[in-house]
Formats: C-alpha cells, structure tokens, sequence
C-alpha cells in the first residue's frame, strides 16, 4: 500500500466509524446474507461481536502506516479463526461483505479510488492472516 492509499482508507474509515454500530449492523447482516453457513461460527447475540470488530477495524486502519505494528494481533487473530472454524475462503466473503458495508456507508465519497485502497489494505491483511493460519496465501 502507499501513502496515498492509506491515507484513503483512514479517511473514508473516519466517516464510517461515526456510524460504527450501523455499520457493523449492516456488516453482519450482508455477511450472513451471501453466506449463510458461516451464522454458525457466530454468537446469537452480536453485541459484543460488532464491537469488537469495529474495534479491530479501528486499530488495523490506525496502523497501517506502520504495518509491522498490527501484524502480531492478525496473526493471533488469524489462529483464533481458525478454532472457529474459519476457513481461508471465508477471508473473500467477509472482505466482499467489508467493502459491500463501506460502498453503502460512505455513498456519494465511495470512489473507485477508495474502492481500489480499501481493497489493497483488506488484501494485504486477509493474505497475511491466511498464510499464518494456513501456510499459504488466499488470493
């Protein structure tokens, strides 16, 4: 990713994150929409889990100008995953359903050029957590 890049998704993430609830709402309800099996993996209570994934967002968005810094957390997250029964293409499905979110969240301010960032940061994330909980890249 470059800095213009990054700056894009920490922007555009800034104006969804005042919406954070709405937005994990909605998240969770798209996720479960193009993939019903994966409802299983989750608590019938979202409450906590929305927070914790905005949470998530918040401090992988935060720390993408030093990447070095949040890969430790993706990795344990990514083992975590795992014993949800996590599988490396669910990481598509979730980051369609990510990009679905913010397309509707921001509107008229979702442009292909925050498209295309948000992309290139959810890619670089998800093939890392994939290599660590797998051993090989997903894309």
């Amino acid at each position: 990713m470059n800095p213009r890049q990054i700056k894009l998704v920490q922007d555009s993430f800034a104006k969804v994150a005042s919406t954070s609830d709405q937005a994990a709402v909605m998240f969770y309800d798209r996720l479960f929409q193009v993939a019903p099996a994966v409802k299983v993996m989750f608590p019938a209570d979202l409450t906590e889990q929305r927070k914790k994934l905005m949470t998530m967002l918040a401090v992988v968005v935060n720390g993408l100008s030093n990447l070095e810094s949040i890969l430790p957390a993706a990795r344990t997250l990514a083992k975590r995953h795992v014993t949800y029964g996590a599988k490396p293409e669910h990481y598509a499905v979730v980051g369609s359903a990510l990009l679905w979110t913010l397309e509707k969240g921001l509107g008229s301010a979702w442009t292909s050029e925050v498209a295309s960032a948000w992309t290139a940061a959810y890619g670089t994330l998800s093939d890392f957590m994939i290599a660590e909980a797998y051993g090989h890249a997903g894309s």
